[in-house]
């Protein structure tokens, strides 16, 4: 006898990417181990997709779904908090929600399964994506600055034109997202810098450093579960000699944050 409809749920804001079954299977995972590693095993990850999935949740949602404490692929510790229990759940019940929808739709109009969900989903490709609130705004007869609300004590500043601003509706309160590719950040030593025009400054702690034959990619712990990944050159990653547990500061570039809607 032919198996029923199934459906594959994937959920996302636009901006974000995406998040699945095999990422709530890792959530899932890791309140069961209490380890991001043996939470990877488990589910068939290397260590490092495992971790980059974690920081994608954590900076999706506005409170962190995982705590950790970074320590190597047999070191370290990892919670699900009660907000990453609450999305568990959550796609769970939409989960057996769709499966009850494709049920009836398979009984009432016999459709075939291609003919069923399409998933029209906006990705990016900038490895930095934020949920925001707008704190003030600035408007120009050209250009406006958006100040936002990063989480953390962190605040990111964006220059948009006025017409994007009239478009989207801005105001303060409204919540959006900020992305910000990873080859726009530029690192450097330390949280006391010398003057510079670069508007974002944001400080952190280097959680992790993966170097490559030409460039670097350093990821900075932000606090309040945002991570910021910054992709270097692996000759200024050596210069500044950055590793983990070292405190180093993000510039940001304020045209260079991208302000969208949720």
């Amino acid at each position: 006898m032919p198996e029923g409809l199934r459906g594959a749920l994937t959920v996302e804001r636009p901006g974000q990417a995406r998040m699945g079954a095999e990422r709530v299977a890792l959530l899932a995972a890791i309140g069961r181990t209490g380890s991001i590693a043996a939470a990877a095993r488990e589910v068939g990850l290397s260590y490092k997709a495992a971790w980059d999935a974690v920081q994608a949740m954590n900076n999706l949602f506005a409170r962190p779904v995982v705590t950790a404490a970074p320590g190597g692929r047999t070191g370290g510790g990892a919670l699900v908090t009660p907000e990453g229990e609450q999305v568990i759940a959550a796609f769970a019940a939409i989960e057996d929600g769709l499966s009850r929808v494709l049920s009836t739709l398979e009984t009432r109009l016999a459709l075939h399964p291609a003919d069923i969900l399409w998933s029209l989903m906006m990705k990016t490709s900038a490895r930095n994506v934020y949920r925001c609130t707008v704190t003030a705004l600035t408007q120009g007869e050209v250009s406006a600055e958006v100040q936002m609300d990063l989480g953390g004590g962190q605040i990111l500043t964006a220059v948009i034109t006025e017409r994007s601003l009239a478009d989207m509706g801005l105001s303060p309160g409204a919540e959006v997202f900020a992305l910000v590719k990873s080859s726009f950040v530029i690192l450097a030593r330390g949280d006391e810098l010398a003057q510079l025009s670069v508007r974002n400054r944001l400080g952190g702690t280097v959680a992790s450093r993966t170097d490559g034959q030409v460039n670097s990619e350093i990821v900075l712990d932000l606090g309040g579960g945002k991570t910021l990944a910054a992709t270097i050159t692996r000759e200024s990653a050596e210069t500044l000699a950055l590793q983990p547990g070292d405190r180093a500061t993000a510039l940001v570039k304020a045209s260079h944050v991208i302000v969208a809607l949720p």
